[in-house]
């Protein structure tokens, strides 16, 4: 039996995924555990967790794979500081330190964080973008396919292309740092006021609010992109290369101010800035798969890298580019570079044979994370004194549970294992009635404390999503963004098509306002039978109740906090929120009849908007 743990941390979202002759037998991200939003830091309680999922300890680990080359890291920061000399040298004097601590010799800080590993143990590093490309490939239900990674940068790489066979991986183009669609979206993420490398999301959600005023200027000033998709930044714009901030005077001169302060106000202005710059990262996607189309000949494409979470992107490569399918990585970002990482290492490194059928049922749903028994939530509700309903199964209170959303009540899910990756999945959901006109500001500003622009998915059967959208294939990750179908759409008044920008909010678009987007798009996760019988059991009963095969799935958290991993930390937030009802498996709590919590005045307070 060969046991290969697959590591990823020290810069966004440390993760780790435990492979065992080629099975995936848990991988998640530190954050969970933590609490900590995108916690970098070495993974321990991930660790943790995977060996215990395997019931094996850390003794019995034969490989470590790490996800990426940290010399060639260093060698990249370490030039980048200096081609901006003097300006750099503060970074320079702050990032040395923890270089010279852990980052660099990682073999060294592995076995100083795991004492207990063997001495024989062996190390394996792959390139950041190789553990990008096998954590696309090898899951992915395709024996042959093109890969492309795109990202903010790896070690030089921040875009790469090839082919992926069998249990082989081929590199075969690559652009390198400081020119990256990743870096130019985060600088514009950064302008409008938003966190780097984590509110690109929302940059993504506002984009339809605007109007494309800034492409004609992008193109002009910023980036030169190729026919092929290749791509040149202007870096008289950027300071992000000597790791200062991600724009400058020139930039902001460009665009007429200094960048939006965080927390206030969203004006038009953002919102175009935000359609510009999302116009412009599709265009260089869909270019980048036309070339990379034509250079292979293949017709399925497989993605990873942050920039494959731009779901509005990657729906427009299916529908307009040449590829028949496509298929992503849902932990798309660092986290799902150690489940790259470790079977990179099981495939191509240790030459093991790949089966496509086995491949297809590998990702597991994406169900990876920490799962708990009735009997141990049973345990938790006593313990706490707690009320709560149980019903038989799961799948009966699954029924009961459509029954009360249909009634247009909020909904904390709890079931199965958690997800690996950003995406809330049907395990740690918050879900609704997508028919309803008032869940989205609801849920938004009641339930998960965030702006009011901001989208909700649908999770639809998946033998009924081409009865809503304009998609006919597997979206399980809820990667593809896909237009509802016309016939649910409705038209706006006279008086409504008027309206600019935010103002369009409150409109309703289709039979299913909650989860149209303003442009009539939907942010799709396709739900079927084999990978949570649970989660489909609602819906399939959801649908009996009401003729429709749609609801709202939202993560599981509020602002600010990662997705809950345990029973536990489902009730507080419930309880925190104005969620009507939770789900914890075969249990089901209603908030009326819970008792306060103690000590949360301040916490509801801080969290509460108008």
């Amino acid at each position: 039996m060969t046991r290969i743990l697959g590591i990823s941390c020290y810069y966004h979202d440390a993760a780790a995924a435990l492979v065992v002759d080629g099975e995936i037998i848990g991988a998640a991200q530190e954050e969970r555990f933590t609490r900590k939003k995108h916690d970098a830091s070495f993974p321990k309680n991930a660790i943790d967790y995977v060996l215990s999922e395997a019931r094996c300890s850390i003794q019995e680990i034969d490989y470590i794979a790490f996800y990426d080359k940290s010399f060639l890291k260093f060698e990249r920061l370490l030039e980048s500081i200096l081609s901006a000399s003097p300006r750099g040298f503060r970074v320079w004097i702050e990032a040395i330190p923890s270089w010279l601590d852990h980052k660099l010799l990682i073999s060294q800080t592995v076995r100083k964080n795991l004492p207990d590993l063997k001495k024989d143990v062996q190390f394996i590093f792959p390139e950041h973008h190789e553990s990008h490309a096998a954590a696309a490939f090898f899951p992915s239900p395709f024996s042959e396919a093109a890969f492309l990674t795109l990202d903010g940068v790896g070690e030089w790489a921040t875009t790469s292309w090839g082919t992926a066979k069998g249990n082989q991986i081929h590199m075969k183009q690559e652009i390198r740092f400081p020119h990256s669609i990743g870096m130019l979206y985060s600088a514009f993420t950064y302008y409008t006021g938003f966190k780097v490398n984590s509110g690109e999301y929302k940059l993504m959600g506002l984009a339809p609010y605007g109007e494309p005023k800034y492409v004609k200027q992008i193109y002009d000033n910023l980036i030169d992109v190729k026919d092929d998709g290749s791509f040149h930044l202007n870096m008289k714009y950027f300071d992000f290369a000597a790791g200062l901030k991600m724009t400058n005077g020139h930039f902001h001169k460009l665009f007429g101010s200094s960048p939006r302060k965080p927390e206030s106000r969203i004006t038009q202005r953002e919102m175009d800035l935000a359609r510009s710059i999302q116009i412009v990262t599709e265009d260089c996607v869909l270019k980048l798969g036309n070339y990379i189309h034509k250079q292979t000949g293949l017709d399925f494409l497989t993605m990873s890298g942050g920039v494959s979470l731009n779901c509005v992107a990657n729906g427009r490569l299916l529908r307009e580019g040449p590829f028949k399918d496509i298929w992503i990585q849902p932990a798309a970002g660092d986290a799902g570079s150690a489940l790259g990482a470790a079977l990179l290492t099981w495939f191509k490194v240790l030459g093991n044979p790949r089966d496509t059928e086995k491949a297809k049922r590998m990702q597991k749903g994406s169900y990876l994370g920490p799962g708990y028994s009735s009997a141990e939530i049973k345990n938790f509700l006593d313990s706490q004194n707690i009320r709560y309903r149980e019903f038989p199964d799961t799948i009966a209170a699954a029924k009961e549970t459509a029954r009360i959303i249909s009634e247009e009540k909020v909904v904390g899910w709890f079931s199965g294992r958690m997800e690996f990756g950003p995406r809330a999945l049907g395990a740690r959901s918050i879900i609704g009635d997508a028919r309803s006109e008032k869940m989205q500001s609801v849920m938004n500003l009641k339930i998960k404390f965030r702006e009011s622009f901001r989208p909700f998915a649908p999770s639809v059967l998946r033998e009924d999503v081409n009865e809503y959208f304009k998609h006919d294939l597997d979206s399980d990750y809820m990667l593809m963004v896909a237009p509802v179908r016309k016939e649910l759409r409705r038209d706006m008044s006279a008086e409504e098509e008027k309206l600019f920008g935010i103002e369009k909010l409150n409109v309703s678009r289709s039979t299913l306002p909650a989860i149209t987007h303003v442009d009539y798009s939907a942010r799709i996760q396709t739900v079927s039978r084999e990978n949570h019988p649970a989660y489909y059991e609602l819906i399939k009963e959801f649908k009996r109740l009401t003729g429709v095969g749609v609801i709202i799935n939202t993560s599981f958290n509020v602002r600010g906090e990662p997705i809950v991993l345990s029973p536990e930390q489902a009730y507080r937030c419930f309880m925190r929120t104005h969620m009507d009802f939770l789900v914890l498996e075969n249990f089901i709590l209603d908030k009326t009849e819970q008792p306060v919590l103690e000590h949360d005045t301040d916490w509801q307070k801080e969290f509460e908007l108008d």
